[in-house]
């Protein structure tokens, strides 16, 4: 799988740097449309993620993972046919449906197949993932300086060609054995033997369990790291600082970098719930020095910028690494193993919603002046203060479970006689 992720990941940063432009230079809408586009796509696209983790409690997880990498690759392959704004809106919203679905899918896939060592394993697939993005990132950028229709297009074909090889080679994957298919399993035996069945209970719904949804509801905020990187450094360096614009790739590879060289490190102090919690306040404070870094970017003079951004950027890396850790291990906690696809499905809600959400927010920030930079770092003091207490006292209650349940199963079955013979005193 982890091939698979280079070549996936590779294919979509050929495209990904340039579907604003194909659609402007190539289709000719206009910018406004443009934004529309990948406004309401983006939408669509937060249901992918609670689809697909349904789907991935009652059918084998390889077969919908290549479900997704096909339809991807058609509703690509589909923009090449049309100019037409409603088609391409279309093709765009089933691509995107696809592409949040596959991410659920492929943490899915790593927590079945890696067992304990899930935290690893998806670090390195991350790992894998981020030097995916900058290899196809940097052969984009060497096919958008051609600057041709054809360049384009061949952008979007290598896309397409990415997902078909990355289907031909999730074929090959073993399917990891599905905690929610095994307890179902498990409750039909046990019907079948017993003479008399009580009626099996429902699997777990994420939709009624408050205490995960509002686990959901912190990891939104959390995600924010990715929208400053991407969307706030970049407008900053334009607007409010004299640092060269071109420090705002530069800043990006640097990201990259990081990525690859310390998430893997990184991932042993995340590995057991407790020490995914413990990496909350870390994280809190690596973001509330980048905010104050952005902010210090402005106090004037082009290397006092530079040293600030680079600040910032490093920081809110090392926020981005700790949160992608913490996160990834809690996400799996929590959910119950009846249903731990559908909880995923939900969690996944998070970093959809973050995508759409996070960029307004980041520019009404930017808009707001160099001192609202602190105040959205506060607000992440805030975000983990409560994601923190919420998580003990899940995982507190979920070892009294276990704890009672342990206790009922090493607890003494009545005899037919204890339960026939009356008592004399």
């Amino acid at each position: 799988m982890l091939w698979i992720a280079l070549i996936n990941k590779a294919g979509t940063g050929l495209w990904m740097g340039a579907a604003a432009l194909y659609f402007t230079l190539v289709t000719g809408l206009s910018v406004a449309e443009v934004g529309v586009l990948l406004g309401v796509s983006g939408a669509v696209g937060i249901a992918g993620a609670p689809l697909a983790g349904h789907l991935a409690d009652r059918f084998p997880v390889t077969r919908i993972i290549i479900g997704a990498q096909l339809q991807q690759a058609v509703a690509l392959l589909a923009l090449l046919t049309t100019d037409n704004f409603s088609l391409l809106l279309l093709y765009s919203a089933v691509n995107s449906l696809a592409d949040r679905g596959a991410n659920v899918l492929t943490k899915l896939y790593a927590a079945r197949i890696a067992g304990p060592d899930r935290t690893t394993y998806q670090a390195v697939q991350r790992t894998v993932s981020n030097a995916g993005w900058a290899l196809g990132g940097l052969a984009g950028a060497l096919a958008l300086a051609i600057g041709t229709t054809h360049a384009y297009q061949a952008l979007l074909l290598g896309n397409v060609v990415s997902f078909l090889v990355a289907a031909a080679l999730t074929l090959r994957c073993a399917e990891p054995p599905s905690p929610s298919r095994l307890v179902a399993d498990s409750t039909e035996s046990a019907s079948a033997v017993a003479s008399a069945p009580a009626p099996a209970a429902p699997p777990s719904n994420p939709w009624r369990d408050r205490s995960y949804l509002l686990f959901t509801v912190t990891e939104a905020a959390l995600f924010l790291d990715d929208a400053v990187l991407q969307v706030g450094i970049p407008l900053w360096i334009v607007h409010a600082t004299d640092a060269p614009h071109g420090l705002a790739p530069l800043l990006m590879v640097l990201n990259c970098v990081l990525v690859v060289c310390c998430q893997v490190p990184l991932s042993r102090f995340g590995s057991t719930p407790d020490k995914a919690r413990g990496l909350l306040v870390p994280l809190a404070a690596c973001f509330v020095v980048g905010c104050a870094a952005l902010t210090g970017s402005t106090l004037g003079g082009t290397w006092l910028a530079v040293a600030a951004l680079t600040v910032a950027a490093v920081a809110l890396t090392f926020a981005e690494i700790l949160h992608a850790i913490a996160s990834w291990e809690l996400s799996i906690a929590l959910a119950p193993d009846d249903a731990q696809g559908a909880y995923l499905g939900v969690h996944g809600l998070s970093s959809s919603a973050q995508r759409s959400g996070g960029p307004l927010l980041v520019t009404a920030v930017i808009a707001a002046g160099p001192l609202a930079w602190p105040a959205l770092g506060a607000g992440v003091i805030v975000t983990v203060a409560a994601q923190s207490r919420l998580v003990r006292k899940r995982l507190h209650r979920q070892d009294s479970a276990a704890g009672h349940a342990v206790a009922g199963a090493s607890a003494p079955a009545p005899t037919e006689s204890d339960a026939t013979t009356p008592r004399t005193t």
